[in-house]
């Protein structure tokens, strides 16, 4: 029986197989200290995280920054806006106040037309009497209202320059704040979306005093300006100052109010009794006119009266003197007729007749010559007297023009002209 060969376990020597077994050791010693030198790499050599992370920071330190110029920025438009809204006001009161002046310099123009025209009456009824002290203490009240009007305006002039000094500096703080939001919202409600108790709205008129605002700059907290921070000390100093020139802007508004109405009744209360005044003095004058008028009814009725006595005293005057010739006379009116010559015969028996005719002759002369006297007075009083009614009547239609004027006047829709 025959036996088989036994094949050898590697044909290669060993030296040969350790020389590779030892290489591929060698590798896989490599690979592990790479392995291990890059584990170690990644917990050591952060240079690539801290990149991502200082960006991260960075870019979170950015817009913080941002939306706290953002509030800021909010705070300066919300102060522009109120700004604004003041400026409007204060103007409106400045036209009011520059009305009121007008129609103030207009009555002082009335009060001196009302003194002209009085100044036209007769010389008989220039002297001073009560409408001419009412017109004169209205001058002087106009004098005074216009003179604290324009104070009033000049103030609001200076509080408007103040005011739009204050607009500009507000509008340049808001250009240079916002150089930094080119990339963010610029919706404000995202910015006061968590003030809930706080709405941004456009002011409202009606509550232009007294409201609450969002412009406080403790709300900033004045503590935490900065000059290289959102909240600047500019814009600290701005807000405060804004906020003290509109309350002492709307403080001044209520004093135009004040000062407008005060004057407005001043003027009327011294126009009616100026119109009323006059108004009595014509009154008075018309009542004047008429006793006039009855003066001078009498005066004609005594007139006549004393004219008829005249004529009836001269027609027995007349009768007493007798004709201017003897053979005019009749027999029975003779002094040497037959009855009167016989009684003569004896001594002692002189007639009085002559000489009661002489005496009553003389009596009718000085009763013609004091009747021609009176009537003469009569008639020199009845020219006096309508000379008077002249006068009144003269002066009663000025007053009554003067009075006719200032009511036409009152509603100040003319022109004042270059007076003033």
């Amino acid at each position: 029986m025959s036996t088989a060969v036994k094949a050898p376990t590697t044909i290669g020597p060993e030296s040969w197989k350790n020389r590779s077994l030892r290489g591929l050791k060698l590798g896989q010693t490599v690979i592990a200290n790479s392995d291990r030198n890059c584990d170690i790499g990644r917990s050591t050599d952060n240079l690539p995280h801290l990149r991502d992370v200082l960006a991260t920071l960075s870019n979170d330190e950015i817009r913080k920054y941002m939306r706290e110029v953002r509030v800021v920025v909010a705070k300066l438009r919300e102060s522009l806006l109120e700004t604004n809204e003041e400026i409007k006001a204060l103007t409106r009161g400045k036209e009011a106040l520059e009305r009121s002046l007008e129609h103030t310099r207009k009555d002082i123009q009335l009060n001196k037309d009302s003194k002209f025209i009085r100044i036209t009456r007769p010389p008989v009824e220039k002297e001073r009497d009560g409408a001419d002290d009412l017109l004169e203490a209205e001058y002087s009240h106009l004098l005074n209202c216009k003179k604290n009007l324009e104070l009033q305006l000049k103030s609001v002039q200076q509080e408007l320059q103040c005011l739009e000094s204050i607009r500009k500096r507000t509008f340049a703080n808001l250009q240079e704040r916002s150089r930094v939001l080119d990339i963010l919202c610029h919706s404000l409600s995202a910015v006061l979306r968590p003030e809930k108790d706080i709405l941004f709205l456009k002011p409202n008129r009606s509550q232009v005093e007294g409201r609450l605002s969002m412009v406080d700059p403790g709300k900033m907290g004045s503590d935490k300006a900065d000059p290289l921070g959102p909240y600047t000390p500019e814009v600290d100093s701005l807000l405060g100052e804004a906020t003290d020139v509109r309350n002492h802007s709307a403080y001044l508004r209520h004093e135009l109010r004040s000062t407008i109405d005060r004057v407005d009744k001043l003027k009327k209360a011294a126009h009616k009794s100026v119109n009323d005044g006059l108004t009595q003095k014509v009154a008075e004058t018309i009542t004047l006119k008429q006793h006039i008028n009855l003066g001078l009814g009498e005066n004609r009725h005594a007139l006549h009266r004393a004219q008829r006595w005249y004529d009836s005293t001269e027609r027995a005057f007349g009768y007493t003197q007798g004709p201017e010739q003897y053979s005019d006379l009749k027999t029975c009116e003779h002094l040497d007729r037959p009855l009167v010559t016989v009684f003569q015969r004896h001594p002692g028996t002189q007639l009085p007749e002559a000489r009661e005719i002489v005496k009553a002759g003389d009596g009718l002369l000085q009763s013609l010559t004091a009747t021609s006297r009176n009537i003469g007075m009569l008639r020199i009083a009845e020219r006096k007297l309508k000379d008077d009614k002249r006068s009144k009547s003269a002066a009663a239609g000025i007053d009554s023009s003067v009075i006719r004027m200032r009511r036409s006047k009152q509603d100040h829709r003319w022109c004042l002209g270059t007076a003033f």
